[in-house]
């Protein structure tokens, strides 16, 4: 029960960071590079604040600082890598195909990581992933055969390979607010050269959210994900996070007023019977 509700917050911070980011970009004055750049930042100095009081806190002898290996150069590559291509897909997709690409291939990446990593992979588990993902599909796929963009489409495609591989990190990590600290500081270059080679324009109001969404929905809540990886594994993980995309609508419909419909309380059904069964402990030989 602890894990189920441990999960719970960290999906309800992942779908806060869709709200916020769509928030800031909706009128098309706050640009994707500023938006990701300031959200790196903010998440860096927040984890940072919160690894050094945990330092002072502790008894001697305390662990020494991290430095980074190349398991920290992935973590931070695939984590800038999921921001900017979320944040630059948004300004193309609509928010329910954006996000049906994202944890679509974001379940991709974290089930082809368990089979390359031989992790075993019950087969209630995989009827659970199959059925939540159903349901998705079913919610967020444009009706009448339209296709979305193609660039908006590659560029989430790569935010969900980014995001599966952070994932896929996160399981093995001892210390995950240390970890996810220095995740965030080694990213903030790329997004800064990112931020200059195609910059835009930054505004308060963005900003502010940007904020919000890097120091808290991301940098707290990634800390938590990564604390909780090692109990879920690639698998289960994979299917918790679709249910993220109808939190994030949930928020939509609470936050921007948008109508709750039929098709949305079927697939809600779905989607969370799915997470429930791949959640479920089971036996195995």
């Amino acid at each position: 029960m602890r894990l189920i509700l441990l999960t719970t917050l960290t999906m309800i911070a992942f779908a806060a960071n869709s709200v916020l980011n769509r928030l800031a970009l909706v009128d098309g004055v706050m640009g994707p590079a500023g938006f990701a750049t300031i959200r790196l930042i903010a998440g860096a100095v927040t984890l940072s604040a919160l690894k050094w009081a945990s330092q002072k806190r502790a008894r001697p002898p305390m662990r020494p600082p991290m430095r980074p290996g190349l398991k920290g150069a992935i973590g931070a590559g695939s984590l800038a890598l999921y921001m900017l291509g979320f944040s630059f897909a948004y300004v193309s997709l609509p928010a329910g195909v954006g996000a049906l690409i994202l944890f679509g291939g974001v379940q991709v990446t974290m089930f082809t990581g368990a089979v390359v990593l031989r992790e075993t992979v019950p087969v209630q588990r995989a009827w659970g992933g199959a059925l939540a993902f159903g349901g998705l599909v079913w919610l967020l796929w444009p009706s009448g055969g339209a296709a979305p963009p193609l660039v908006g489409s590659l560029l989430m495609a790569t935010a969900a390979l980014g995001w599966g591989v952070y994932s896929l990190l996160g399981r093995g990590v001892g210390d995950a607010l240390a970890s996810s600290s220095l995740n965030f500081v080694l990213a903030i270059p790329l997004g800064l050269l990112v931020y200059t080679i195609l910059p835009d324009q930054i505004t308060t109001y963005g900003a502010f959210l940007a904020i919000l969404s890097g120091g808290v929905t991301s940098g707290m809540g990634y800390a938590l994900w990564y604390h909780i990886l090692p109990q879920l594994g690639a698998t289960r993980a994979a299917v918790a996070q679709l249910s993220v995309p109808l939190i994030a609508m949930a928020g939509g419909m609470i936050f921007l007023a948008e109508a709750v419909s039929l098709r949305f309380v079927i697939a809600s059904l779905l989607v969370m019977a799915g997470v429930w069964v791949s959640m479920r402990s089971t036996k195995t030989r």
